[in-house]
This record gives structure tokens, sequence and C-alpha cells, in this order.
């Protein structure tokens, strides 16, 4: 059998310094009174050693729950006078290690479970939480011990990742520091200047290896900060600079992504029928059926779908599927659409003429006729007119690829494309050379940044200046700007990939504390909650990494 002290000490260890006088539960909370040892304490000032007891009282100090009940150690401590008459202190209280601290309310070991609660949820969902843990905790308390944490240690790292981050996207922005071997955060910076960076870099020294993307604060930052190291520009971001070049060529040729038979507006023209067939003697709704017909197999022979060609004529969805059911349209003819008279025939060659003549508008026809002693209703000369109208009806064809949408076709690999998309990408090429060397462009860069064939750059920037494309011009004369870093990163594998990543952590943070949290804390969050770094986002990333679309 376990005696109830031995009990203690091996759920509560660092009860084992002091004497436990009992164990009660008391309003569902389990108490533990228990009282310090008769011995003597070094004051915290000049440790001198004092037995003389001055008073003593009692602390309460919640401690982490056992069996789903919250714990209160009701400890009583003494009071002690400093027997060192030189001494500032005339009395101390004794503190008891790994259980006690000045002014704590709470043991180490409590401490930090809520230290760990305040890393990962912060202060209201932190907070909530407690409750599971049979505690209650304000959200200020939460807040107060994590920011009185301090930073996780490091030393200069060799590879140093920079980049930037939204604090309020749009407006304000930060800058995040990374080590990029291991992916520990090591600083978060307000602003994303220049100077910010080289101060960091002075005072902080050791980067051998910047790796950065092509902003030119951080390019200029880095040179000032630390002129002995070897700026790297990350390769994904060669690949952004470069789509919004092709993006800036395809938007100049933006008259070539139409087809050749589509007006200024890009809508295909169709045409039904034959005047003929207008003067043709038969009822409207047989008409009406037969040019129906026509419109709705000429719609589906160019591959438009039932509700498209519904929406489109303004038709019931099940008019337009038995119309398409129909191979004739006789089919669809029964005996009720027999030709018939009207008050409208003896004028139909006089509307005939006149729509002719270009008078396609039937209220002034209806008054027209009315002038020449027609009787009947304005709707029989509307339903007259129908046909004639649906034949003048604009159906827009295929809507042409737009900028971005050919550019994302350029920039992607071509057995990554569709058959459709490859089809109405070769047909674009096809009718702008410009295009086509663009897209060969696209193709040899892909194969230098995949391969890491930075050896070859200075070919095809030669090759670009030779092609009328200015987007592609401006993309190779920034190139030449950032030339050394633009090698390396061409080069070398090291790349802004683990900084990506870190910056997406960065952003679920965000997210927890909705957005209402300053740079302090969201630093200190940061900083805390990588002890053990996301998966490293290498070189062999995907996404839009050009190796992953292009080689």
């Amino acid at each position: 059998m376990v005696s109830c002290d031995e009990l203690v000490g091996v759920l509560f260890p660092y009860l084992s310094s002091v004497l436990v006088e009992r164990v009660f539960l008391a309003g569902g909370t389990v108490h533990i009174a228990a009282r310090t040892r008769d011995h003597s304490v070094s004051c915290p000032d000049c440790t001198t050693a004092s037995h003389r007891v001055h008073s003593t009282y009692e602390r309460r100090l919640a401690d982490s729950p056992v069996g789903g009940r919250p714990v209160l150690i009701r400890l009583t401590v003494r009071r002690l006078y400093c027997e060192n008459a030189q001494c500032p202190r005339r009395t101390f209280v004794e503190q008891v290690g790994g259980l006690t601290v000045r002014y704590g309310r709470r043991t180490p070991v409590w401490c930090r479970v809520l230290e760990a609660v305040a890393v990962a949820l912060a202060g209201r969902a932190g907070a909530r939480f407690t409750v599971i843990l049979h505690s209650v905790v304000s959200r200020t308390t939460l807040l107060r011990l994590l920011m009185a944490l301090p930073d996780l240690a490091w030393t200069p790292p060799r590879v140093l990742g920079v980049d930037d981050f939204a604090t309020r996207r749009g407006q304000h922005y930060g800058t995040v520091l990374i080590n990029c071997e291991t992916g520990q955060p090591l600083d978060l910076l307000p602003g994303r200047d220049a100077e910010t960076l080289a101060a960091w870099l002075h005072a902080h020294p050791g980067s051998e290896i910047i790796c950065r993307d092509r902003a030119g604060a951080y390019a200029d930052g880095a040179r000032t900060g630390a002129p002995q190291a070897i700026q790297v520009a990350d390769p994904f971001h060669l690949w952004q600079n470069l789509a919004t070049a092709v993006e800036r060529c395809v938007r100049r040729h933006n008259g070539c992504l139409k087809p050749p038979d589509a007006d200024e507006h890009g809508i295909v023209h169709i045409s039904f029928a034959d005047e003929q067939d207008t003067t043709k003697e038969m009822s409207p709704i047989e008409a009406r059926i037969r040019e129906r017909h026509k419109v709705v197999h000429a719609l589906l022979g160019q591959g438009h779908g039932i509700r498209e060609i519904a929406r489109e004529l303004h038709m019931g969805g099940n008019t337009v599927r038995r119309t398409a059911r129909a191979e004739l349209p006789e089919q669809l003819l029964t005996g009720r659409h027999q030709t018939r008279r009207t008050q409208l025939d003896p004028y139909k060659p006089y509307v005939d003429k006149r729509w002719a003549e270009g008078c396609t508008n039937a209220v002034p026809l209806h008054a027209e006729l009315q002038e020449l002693g027609y009787q009947g209703t304005y709707r029989i000369l509307s339903h007259y007119l129908r046909p004639r109208r649906r034949r003048r009806i604009r159906v827009v064809g295929p809507e042409p690829p737009g900028v971005r949408q050919v550019t994302t076709w350029m920039m992607r690999h071509p057995d990554r494309l569709r058959d459709d998309e490859r089809r109405q990408l070769g047909e674009i090429l096809a009718r702008c050379p410009e295009l086509t060397a663009a897209d060969q462009l696209v193709r040899a860069f892909a194969q230098i940044l995949t391969t890491r064939s930075g050896q070859h750059a200075k070919d095809w920037i030669t090759t670009v200046r030779a092609e009328d494309l200015p987007g592609l011009h401006t993309f190779a004369h920034g190139l030449e700007k950032d030339w050394d870093a633009v090698i390396q990163g061409l080069t070398t594998h090291w790349n802004s990939g683990p900084v990506e990543g870190r910056v997406n952590h960065i952003k679920m943070i965000k997210r927890q504390m909705f957005g209402r949290a300053k740079l302090p804390l969201l630093r200190k969050r940061v900083l805390l909650t990588a002890l053990r770094p996301p998966p490293s986002v290498t070189s062999d990333r995907s996404g839009d990494r050009p190796h992953e679309n292009l080689a």
C-alpha cells in the first residue's frame, strides 16, 4: 500500500521540500495543506543564514489540476529576520525552490502550462481554453505571461532569409528574418525599408549569404549592412517578374486573342435562313417553330449547351430540349399549327416592303397599317415580325481567352495544359509571331531556371534584345541591374522558400488574433511558436515554381 505522503510525493514532486499536513476535498477543489521545514534560510540580498522567525502567514498557490479537479496548495511560510546588521533588508520571506516565486500565486509548473497556452492561443482564445483545464485565467494574465517570456537564443545565421509581410495589407508592412538553414525565425522588424534592415545587420554581423526577393530596398539594406555577404535573388520572384513582363507583351497584342470571325467586341454573328424563307406562306406559329428549330440546331452545332441556348434566346429549357430532339421541324408541327387566314394577310406585302426598307419597329408599322385600314391588333403584327427579329439576334460565341488566361497558358508547362487550352494557345500563337517569340523565350528561361544554368542568362538577354518585345526588354534590364544576385539565384540552391513558409505562418497567427494584435505581440508569438520550424520549402516547392510548370 502507498501512503498519502508517498502519493503526494509522486503526484507533486516539488512538495518534497515541504511538510504536507493534510489533503482534503472542499467545494470540488483539492486542497493541500503544507508548511515549510524549520531550517535556516539565506537572505536574498546578503546571503546571510538566518533562523530567527519574525512571523508566519499562508500563501495560496494554484497548481495544475488532478483528476479533473483544480488543485490549491495552502502553504504556510515564515518571515525571518536578517541577522546581518549591515544589510538594508530587515526581514524576508523564505521561498521554496520549484514551488514558489516572489508575488506568485501559481506554481512554476502551472505557470509553464499557462505560458504554453498563451503562446499557442494568446488572450481570449487562451482564456476560453483554460476553462477546460479547470482554471479561470483572464486574457490579460495570459498576455502578461506571454510578453514576459524571453526570446529564444540563437547564433548569427550563415544563410539569412529576408522577406516582407503585411501587418495591414496594402498599408503597413514589416520584415521577417529567418535562418534559412534551420527555418528558425530570428526577428520581426517594423517597416520594410533599407535603413531598418541595415541597422539590424550591423547589430547582428556574421551573415555570409542573404536570400531576398527582387525589392530594391532589401538589396540596398543588405549592401549597406553586410557588404561582405553574397546576395541571392529568389528564383520564384524571378519567375513572377517574368510573368508580369509576359502579361504586358500579351496585352500589347490583345487583338490577336480574338478569333478571326469575331467583330471588335468579340461577338460572332450567325446566319440562320435566307430572306426567301420569310416570304413563304405559313402561319406565324409555324414560321416561329421552323425558325426556332433552325436557331437551336445551329447553336447546338457550335457547341452551345441547352441551358446556354435557353438563356440566350429567352426560351424555356424544356422547349429547347424538345426542339433539339426533333431532327426536322415537321416533327414539331401538329394539326393545330395549320396555316390560317388573319387580318394581316392583305397587308403582308406592305409589311415586307417596309421591313426591307429598314423599318423594323412594329409600333410605327402598326400605325401605318391602321392608316391603310388595318383593323387587327398590334399582337398579330408582332407575331408576324418575330421570326425576322430572331434572325437578327447576335449570338455570342465562345468567349475569347483573356490576357491573364493566355499569360497563364504561356507560363505553364505544355504537358499540364488541357487539350482545348493547348489548341486555343496554338491558334493564338499562329496568328501572332511576337507572342510566338515570347513563348519560346519563356521556355528558354524556364530551362535556365530549372537546371540552374545561369551561365546562359547573358545569351538569353541578347536574344530578348533582338525581338520586338518591350515588356521583356524591361525585364531583361531589371536582371542586368541586379546581375550578381540574379546569377546566384540561377546557379545556387539557396532561395527564399523557407521565408515564404514563415510568412504563411505569420498569416495564420494574424488570423487567430483577428488582425487586432500589434507587432510586439505578433513578434513574440511568431518567435516562440517556432521551437520546431515548419517544413522548409526548398527549391522543389510546388505551386507556381517554374520547374513544376515548364521543366
